[in-house]
């Protein structure tokens, strides 16, 4: 009851008549988790839970599941034949004039459009309008609570030291003449994600070198490993939590050089993007610290004039940051103006990664990312210090005695 109450309330606030939510074969599974349900539970037919901003809930389920949203209160209407859905749902809907869904226009935003065009067609011949959920999502969803901040925070204290091991390790390797390639790297990083620091992960790392860092998701396999040596530039994109359901992730990307010297070029672009990057932390902290709205999609803009003013706009091929929680890649605003147009509004409780890159195919890549939140009116970087300029790998982790 306390979240459905909580829903209403976010619904009145937005002026709205309802939320409406609609699964088939798990096809929703933001409506899961904001209603709490099992998303191991067998579910076989449409179903349907309409929260009104005044009154009783109302769950519309299959006779062939009719105990489906048992756990949830509020009246409960069976239905057998499709006919019987469409009537009832009409009835459900009487009196409602807009209501949201979790849809997108146009698929502008993919993480919150959970429901097929076919779905809302049929719900707005009920004689409602239908609105993107997708700020109510943001609220159910990217809103992390302290302990999960907190959890964050541990994350990105661990990842940093796996950071530091693995260009050790590097540099340890090419000095002593062992074999070490993307692969062996992938594999190490993992271990100490896992065994060192008691973490998991979902995927495994990207660990690129020279042309490989150009694909901004390569991954490594046996087929194109690359063996790594001196003059090698490296490119470390990881991420991780702790276990738990509601641990939430730290991801990040860190870039190397093997040798001592980084050459010019390699230099140059990284300069760049950590101009840009740091363009965008500045427009998103002094928003937030003058309690002005800032949006995913202003903060991608502040990080990709730099780039583009700079004459390598082409180059920066996806948004600057995306919203971290349970997942990874999670629902809430990302910082995009390029592969959508995200102008949610980056909200209080929040945390998303900034991270800006440029690619030029067949030669290298150079991406930097770091994590930030947002907390009671102030925003800050939760992953340590900023990468200034790629290390060069053979001086700064020296022989050792």
């Amino acid at each position: 009851m306390r979240r459905i109450a909580e829903i209403a309330q976010a619904l009145k606030q937005a002026g709205l008549d309802g939320w409406l939510f609609y699964d088939f074969r798990r096809s929703d599974p933001l409506a899961y988790r904001i209603l709490g349900l099992n998303p191991d539970e067998l579910s076989t037919r449409r179903r349907f839970y309409f929260v009104p901003t005044q009154g009783a809930p109302c769950a519309l389920v299959s006779a062939v599941e009719p105990n489906r949203l048992d756990q949830l209160p509020g009246k409960r209407i069976i239905y057998r034949s499709e006919r019987e859905m469409t009537v009832s749902l009409a009835g459900i809907l009487a009196g409602a004039r807009r209501i949201a869904m979790d849809y997108s226009p146009n698929c502008a935003i993919p993480y919150v459009s959970r429901v097929d065009a076919g779905t809302v067609e049929l719900v707005r011949s009920c004689g409602v309008a239908v609105v993107t959920a997708a700020d109510l999502i943001q609220r159910f969803e990217a809103a992390l609570s302290t302990a999960q901040l907190d959890s964050h925070r541990r994350a990105a204290s661990a990842l940093i030291e796996v950071v530091n091991e693995t260009f050790a390790e590097i540099a340890r390797s090419v000095r002593n003449g062992n074999p070490v390639s993307e692969l062996s790297i992938q594999r190490y990083v993992i271990d100490r994600i896992s065994a060192a620091y008691g973490m998991i992960t979902r995927d495994p790392p990207i660990v690129a070198i020279n042309a490989h860092a150009a694909l901004p998701h390569f991954s490594p396999h046996q087929a194109d490993d690359s063996r790594i040596k001196p003059g090698d530039l490296i490119l470390l994109d990881l991420w991780a939590k702790e276990p738990g359901a509601d641990a939430i992730y730290a991801d990040f990307t860190w870039m190397g050089f093997v040798g001592e010297h980084v050459p010019a070029e390699y230099a140059q672009a990284f300069s760049l993007i950590a101009r840009a990057r740091d363009a965008a932390i500045e427009l998103v902290s002094a928003r937030v610290q003058a309690g002005r709205r800032v949006t995913g999609e202003e903060a991608d803009l502040a990080a990709r004039s730099i780039i583009e003013d700079a004459g390598f706009g082409a180059a920066f091929v996806h948004r600057t940051g995306h919203s971290i929680g349970r997942e990874v890649h999670a629902n809430g605003a990302n910082l995009d103006s390029l592969e959508t147009r995200d102008a949610r509004e980056l909200i209080d409780h929040s945390c998303f990664s900034v991270e800006p890159g440029i690619y030029f195919p067949g030669r290298f890549g150079v991406r930097t990312e770091i994590d930030m939140t947002i907390e009671d009116g102030a925003a800050q970087v939760t992953t340590g210090a900023l990468q200034t300029e790629i290390i060069p790998l053979l001086a700064a982790f020296p022989q050792a005695d």
